[in-house]
């Protein structure tokens, strides 16, 4: 569920109309919903409800100060893998005990912020890693909780681009030198261990790859407990998939991930650590965006949009699909026409869909691209010398820039001119 709903024939974020907004922004623009936001995250706990547990947020799906603070005033934990990000949860006002330091490459810089700065736990992923963290630590005098991310080798059955789960892909220790690795680290000054992390990809729209990794899971628990490893966490990663088309393909809710939880790793007696990012950010956002011209070409129309790849790159990078509607509803009866839909940059690869169905758009008529609350802003760049865009957090019928359009001045500002020339 999500609240952009069509009223009287336009396309509204909650009790605001978008094309109130485009008027007061301009476009593009990301739209969120704040209480899409919330209801996302509500659902997460109520799938865990009375098992010990913490919902922390992926950042890397929606980093904006603005949205942070709205998920951790709700109690929400944050999920970060690089300074950036753990400055960011940080500044939203979310305490250290809340934030999870994930990430493949965390340098000895990232690791020294995070244990001044307070931290709830280090997912390490590899054995040096491991021990840059005991020197830095012990440098500091402080001792740093940690968990090891195991890669169970399971498919994750997604795109291979968003899996991290199997023996091939660059994260985590094999789940077969697990025990190794775990007495390597209790071995180390200024480190302890307080639990296991595992992650198998993004976007999953089936339980079975989750099932099978938390079943390995549980079974390293016994073992590692058995060997003298007091494990009392479980952080079990996020990557549940949302629909980005309004087909009938569902995929499942998180009250069934819940139930797989409880069945796989329940009895164990341990606190869960989950880290949701795409399903609670998702469909709570929306890219808007105008029409600059309809273009006729040789056997196939163009509508050319002021969005582009840099704005939105998942269809680029990933072949993803958004669905895209009209914010103004077309006239009763309206056929639709089949449109390449393309941005301006200087790149075939700007092109968001082929041959899609869609009304007889005019130039100045506003679209939207529904589902792109996730990584979209985040993943936006400047390329072609386009200024990144803004985004706007609407609660009820109110509205706010969370964040500006950069302007051209600071874009290039930027840029320094060395002396010689």
């Amino acid at each position: 569920m999500d609240h952009f709903l069509t009223r009287d024939g336009e396309l509204w974020a909650e009790d605001v109309p978008l094309s109130e907004i485009a008027a007061a922004v301009g476009t593009p623009v990301y739209v969120y919903s704040s209480a899409t936001l919330l209801r996302h995250l509500s659902l997460f706990d109520e799938a865990l409800k009375g098992m010990p547990h913490l919902v922390c947020f992926a950042v890397k799906a929606l980093s904006n100060v603005a949205v942070l603070k709205l998920l951790g005033e709700e109690g929400a934990g944050m999920d970060v893998v690089s300074e950036g990000e753990y400055r960011r949860a940080k500044a939203a006002g979310v305490p250290g005990e809340r934030i999870v330091f994930s990430g493949v490459g965390k340098t000895r810089g990232e690791m020294r912020t995070a244990l001044l700065g307070g931290i709830r736990q280090f997912n390490l992923e590899s054995e040096p890693e491991m021990r840059a963290l005991s020197e830095v630590a012990t440098s500091l005098g402080v001792v740093a909780p940690i968990a090891i991310r195991v890669n169970p080798d399971v498919d994750a059955k997604t795109h291979a681009k968003i899996a991290t789960g199997k023996s091939e892909n660059k994260f985590g220790i094999p789940i077969a030198k697990a025990r190794e690795a775990y007495r390597e680290a209790a071995s180390l000054p200024g480190l302890k261990v307080v639990g296991i992390d595992v992650h198998i990809g993004s976007q999953l729209t089936d339980l079975a790859p989750f099932e099978a990794a938390y079943r390995k899971v549980a079974e390293l628990t016994e073992a590692l407990r058995a060997d003298g490893h007091d494990i009392y966490r479980l952080d079990l990663g996020g990557g549940l998939g949302i629909p980005y088309t309004r087909s009938n393909e569902v995929p499942p809710l998180p009250s069934e991930y819940g139930e797989v939880i409880r069945r796989t790793v329940g009895h164990l007696d341990c606190e869960i650590e989950i880290e949701p990012g795409r399903l609670i950010a998702g469909n709570a956002g929306v890219l808007l965006s105008r029409v600059i011209y309809v273009k006729e070409g040789e056997g196939r129309d163009f509508l050319i949009l002021d969005a582009a790849m840099n704005d939105l790159v998942r269809p680029a990078m990933y072949d993803a699909h958004h669905d895209i509607v009209p914010v103004i509803e077309p006239a009763p009866g309206a056929e639709p026409r089949a449109f390449d839909v393309v941005g301006p940059v200087c790149e075939t690869g700007d092109t968001f869909a082929r041959g899609r169905p869609l009304p007889a758009f005019g130039e100045g008529d506003l679209v939207a691209f529904r589902s792109a609350g996730a990584y979209g802003a985040v993943m936006a760049s400047e390329y072609n010398s386009r200024p990144l865009i803004p985004e706007v957090l609407v609660q009820r019928d109110q509205f706010a820039v969370i964040r500006p359009r950069t302007s051209y001045d600071d874009m290039i500002g930027r840029d320094s001119i060395p002396a010689w020339l």
